[in-house]
């Protein structure tokens, strides 16, 4: 299926309760290749399956990463829209190039909104068209970044609590925007045929900023630091930052 011009995105509603973080290892050289196939055949046919494709994107500090999130409506509708996908005519046509450009891609966190009003909000953005072999590496949508906190058990609902309440308004102050905020979804995988990362204890914030200098200048500003040290107290390793940029059809950016 190709894209629809100014496809319009689901209800943020559906978009948040299940999300999954996916993190593919590619063959050297590979990711531009790995992004027109995705941008052109697998967004509109992944959501005509019952899902939503979230954001996708080139990570900035390692060359050979391609990053994307899709949301679900409950663990049951996953595994209904997982197989409609996977069992159909567009994954069958598509999935050997797709896969003849990827080393691992099983790096992949099943997440739930940490409170309540913390899902992603795609009622606004409208998703661009991308003709197909037109190149979007000019494009320069700023920057999402995603950091990844390993917490030990029990500690995630309290970390989230403290998250919300002192760094929340530290992002606005500096600029930036918190686009989401998520805990572990600790119900087992609806779907073994995509396998996710088991005994996974984590709190993940997806943050917005105009441009790397942005982030930089919150990352090293005193306030920042002294918040992130503190909590890092009921951490079990450092925390992961992903500096991402969005392809042109990401609708998260």
């Amino acid at each position: 299926m190709k894209p629809t011009l100014n496809a319009m995105p689901k209800p943020a509603a559906l978009a948040s309760p299940i999300v999954e973080l996916r993190q593919y290892t590619l063959k050297p050289g590979r990711r531009e290749t790995l992004i027109e196939i995705f941008d052109t055949e697998f967004i509109e046919s992944q959501e005509d399956a019952g899902m939503t494709i979230i954001g996708q994107f080139r990570d900035l500090d390692r060359p050979d990463m391609f990053v994307w999130m899709r949301g679900f409506d409950s663990m049951d509708a996953r595994k209904d829209a997982l197989g409609a996908f996977y069992d159909g005519p567009v994954w069958a046509a598509h999935r050997d190039a797709a896969n003849a450009t990827m080393i691992d891609s099983d790096d992949v966190l099943l997440l739930r909104p940490a409170w309540p009003d913390a899902g992603f909000d795609l009622s606004g953005p409208r998703r661009p068209t991308a003709p197909k072999g037109t190149s979007d590496r000019n494009w320069l949508p700023g920057l999402v970044e995603i950091s990844i906190h390993h917490l030990r058990p029990g500690t995630g609902a309290d970390f989230a609590g403290r998250f919300r309440a002192e760094m929340v308004v530290r992002i606005a102050q500096n600029g930036a925007r918190l686009l989401g905020a998520f805990l572990t979804e600790p119900t087992a995988n609806t779907f073994p045929r995509l396998p996710v990362r088991a005994g996974e204890n984590v709190f993940v914030a997806v943050t917005a900023f105009h441009n790397a200098d942005a982030s930089h200048r919150l990352a090293v500003s005193p306030a920042w630091r002294a918040l992130g040290q503190s909590m890092q107290a009921v951490s079990t390793k450092p925390a992961e930052t992903l500096r991402l940029v969005p392809t042109a059809r990401s609708l998260l950016r």
